[in-house]
């Protein structure tokens, strides 16, 4: 029913520290819009092609997508295909893994709510996952982006823009090998980033100025749950503040 792309290596932690088993997690979305994108989700229901997940434990992320009868891949997944997926996450959390997203909690758990009709599961896994973005963005007032991290970290990170601007067109055009490739790749960046920033105690990105900052992580990294009850920071310098409701309204 899926493409699977997984060689299964065991990673054993250093010795004397117990890594959290990980698993990243990353999905693109179906629709063609036309003209400015604006907000993403207004544009709803946006459908998904095809998915990402990576655990700790091995070397290969495996790829998800929707098939027709001859096997080859289908326009977007079906709510069965996308619900098997929802039932993957939710198994690994149960027997121990963490799942792992840059922004998993405003879009990824909120699409995939609306596309498998599992929206208390896909709550629960919201609640329960670590979103390193919205982790970052709890202690600093804004977002930043996976690829300035990736790069203040020193690890490789998302494959190429013009896959992130044109994945619904690129998949709608048959070209699903890239697009495959281009959300494997998103997978592997956040779980780079992911244990890049827990091995050294801190975050570090690229600011838009173009200077590294960094902020330390003492707990290492905290869930949705764990994230909000972090203190509001101070955010009086900015015009309009963004609000934590933004990311989380749809729990």
């Amino acid at each position: 029913r899926f493409s699977a792309d997984a060689s299964i290596t065991s990673a054993l932690p250093a010795a004397g520290h117990m890594a959290r088993h990980y698993i990243a997690f990353d999905i693109e979305t179906a629709k063609i819009i036309e003209g400015p994108v604006g907000d993403l989700k207004s544009h709803r229901p946006l459908g998904i092609t095809c998915a990402a997940t990576l655990s700790s434990n091995d070397e290969e992320p495996r790829t998800w997508h929707g098939k027709r009868d001859d096997g080859t891949p289908a326009p977007q997944m079906s709510p069965e295909e996308v619900s098997e997926l929802v039932r993957f996450l939710v198994e690994a959390t149960s027997n121990g893994a963490t799942i792992l997203t840059w922004n998993g909690l405003g879009f990824d758990f909120d699409i995939l709510a609306e596309e498998s009709g599992m929206v208390d599961e896909c709550k629960q896994l919201a609640r329960d996952h670590v979103d390193m973005m919205f982790h970052v963005f709890c202690q600093l007032g804004y977002p930043i982006g996976l690829s300035k991290a990736a790069e203040g970290m020193g690890v490789p990170g998302k494959s190429s823009s013009e896959a992130q601007k044109l994945a619904p067109d690129m998949w709608a055009a048959g070209k699903y090998d890239e697009i495959l490739e281009y959300v494997a790749q998103d997978v592997r960046a956040t779980l780079a980033v992911g244990q890049a920033c827990e091995e050294r105690g801190e975050i570090c990105w690229i600011t838009r100025k173009g200077y590294p900052s960094c902020k330390p992580l003492a707990d290492g990294w905290l869930t949705v749950t764990g994230a909000l009850e972090l203190p509001e920071p101070d955010t009086s310098w900015m015009d309009t503040p963004m609000l934590r409701t933004r990311f989380t309204d749809w729990l």
